[in-house]
């Protein structure tokens, strides 16, 4: 059920990341194989990864940290602004937006706007 509205709503999608859940493989086997008798020359693509998810908590355990003494937020945007500048500031600390020749305050300021 969840595959076929989310392929409603958004279309085919070429390839699906996912951990190694068994039922969601199962369910996109499925697919592949209605998209075969239907006569489609092109499937799913279906890349298992075994630790996704913890890949992903990992790499957003910094904002749970900074964001988790906070009481919340009244409107979306508060949030928004709020994450992006934590990611944005996360990321020049660990060098993925080094300019040598810029100061990091100033790669900062560039990106937040």
């Amino acid at each position: 059920a969840f595959f076929k509205q989310t392929i409603n709503n958004n279309g085919f999608p070429d390839k699906v990341v996912m951990d190694k859940s068994g039922a969601n493989y199962a369910g996109l086997a499925n697919i592949n194989l209605l998209l075969i008798l239907a006569g489609f020359a092109t499937m799913i693509d279906i890349l298992q990864v075994k630790y996704l998810n913890n890949i992903i908590e990992q790499d957003h355990r910094f904002i749970k940290k900074i964001t988790k003494p906070m009481m919340g937020f009244k409107a979306f945007h508060s949030a928004q602004a709020t994450i992006d500048g934590i990611e944005t500031a996360h990321m020049i600390r660990k060098g993925q937006l080094s300019e040598e020749s810029i100061p990091a305050y100033k790669q900062f300021m560039a990106l937040a706007g």
